[in-house]
């Protein structure tokens, strides 16, 4: 019998990215669904792209972190409204906030193996529409009177309904294990790395001024889609400085006297969608695209924030990309000084710095922050969670394109649960 033979890996091209402005939740995207926004985010890289024959792309991958019942299955639904090809395979994938970036990954994988020539992934995030549970109680009744085998015996179970349980059950921003605010864990891992009020204001202030600048020269013309009367994100505030930002009061961390952390040095609750365009090279020649950089290498990692943050130690719900990019970086054989840009996404200023720190403590060269979220990020564009992986792909290799040279970045983001998403692009 003879021995199959090994699939040769392909590189994976970053053909471009699409993606609506993001807004402050409850503004105007409150009545806009996840579907809705991934549909106009999908429908920019179809009109820019002329996808729209049969078999253009293979596969779509997209997810949600905050899903109704109707979303169950919001890749295939987003396909079968956009001016996609109907035919086109779609499947949902989560990860928190980590969603976009793995869906990135998962379409690259798939395009490495030659299982597909192009794919489409990212993600879509509503804090306006979130959905609103039953009450479990009132569910357990009502679970109860349809299972019931008479009339009678249907009245008394729903006899069990009292007014409490009419209450909804509301989403909330927690982690189930400690019952702790993603905010309230950032705080206490700000205190564990002694990380200061004015080095976060420092980091917010930068990142609404780079944002700005990134308009203004043009670098999101072919990035963003305009949507319901949006074409830049809504969060963005080119006036933002340290001396404005230090007249906040804290809002995380309250129960200690040195609390740190405000509305402005932390990412709003947001709406929003953006996908990435991935393909062979093959696939690109054949269209006359060039490709903006090539995904190289990715990583994983979670910690147990359970025991570690909780009793203030130095893993923090957030803190995973402090492994998986010392990890990623040995298998790649390179280190901090070999890449020309690094995107961190903001979730909380004081989690960027406090990995930072980590990445140091663990050997990594400290990083310059002049090649640090060059054109602003989550503090400034906000954080729709699954878009939010998309968002910086297709940003980093519209940057690494922009320098007209070969060069390489570094993507770190955290996400819910203790785990991190890191991934490396280059261009030749």
């Amino acid at each position: 019998m003879s021995t199959p033979k090994p699939t040769a890996v392909r590189r994976v091209a970053v053909i471009g990215g699409s993606r609506v402005p993001f807004a402050r939740s409850d503004g105007p995207y409150a009545t806009a669904s996840n579907q809705e926004m991934l549909t106009a985010a999908l429908d920019g890289l179809v009109g820019r792209y002329d996808l729209q024959e049969p078999g253009a792309v293979g596969e779509f991958v997209a997810g949600a972190v905050l899903k109704h019942a109707r979303d169950f299955n919001l890749a295939r639904e987003t396909v079968l409204g956009s001016a996609l090809d109907a035919r086109t395979p779609a499947y949902d994938i989560q990860q928190a906030c980590g969603t976009g970036l793995q869906a990135v990954i998962a379409a690259a994988n798939k395009i490495a193996l030659g299982q597909t020539e192009a794919a489409i992934a990212g993600g879509a995030d509503t804090a306006s529409d979130a959905p609103l549970g039953v009450n479990d109680t009132l569910r357990k009744v009502l679970l109860e009177a349809r299972r019931a085998k008479s009339p009678g015996a249907r009245l008394k179970a729903l006899a069990k309904v009292r007014p409490g349980h009419l209450v909804p059950d509301i989403p909330r921003n927690a982690e189930p294990r400690t019952g702790l605010s993603m905010g309230e864990h950032a705080a206490v891992t700000a205190r564990a790395w002694g990380i200061t009020r004015e080095a976060q204001d420092e980091l917010a202030a930068t990142s609404h001024q780079r944002l700005a600048a990134a308009y203004e020269r043009g670098l999101f013309q072919d990035l963003v889609v305009p949507f319901r009367g949006l074409t830049r994100d809504q969060n963005l505030r080119p006036g933002s400085t340290v001396e404005k930002l230090a007249a906040l009061k804290p809002v995380f961390g309250l129960a200690h006297p040195d609390a740190t952390m405000t509305a402005g040095n932390s990412t709003p609750l947001t709406d929003g969608a953006a996908l990435v365009m991935l393909a062979s090279e093959e696939w690109a020649r054949e269209r006359g695209l060039e490709p903006l950089a090539y995904l190289t290498a990715y990583e994983t990692a979670a910690v147990d924030f359970v025991h570690g943050d909780v009793a203030e130690g130095e893993d923090g719900l957030l803190m995973a990309p402090a492994y998986a990019v010392p990890r990623m970086l040995e298998r790649a054989g390179l280190g901090m000084a070999d890449f020309d840009l690094i995107e961190v996404h903001e979730a909380f200023a004081s989690q960027v710095l406090a990995t930072l720190a980590a990445w140091e403590k663990r050997g990594l060269a400290p990083v310059d922050r002049t090649r640090l979220n060059v054109a602003g990020s989550s503090l400034a564009t906000g954080h729709p969670f699954a878009a939010t992986g998309a968002r910086i792909v297709a940003t980093l290799a519209t940057l690494l394109a922009e320098r007209d040279a070969p060069g390489r970045g570094l993507i770190s983001v955290c996400a819910a649960g203790g785990q991190g998403v890191t991934a490396i692009l280059e261009r030749p």
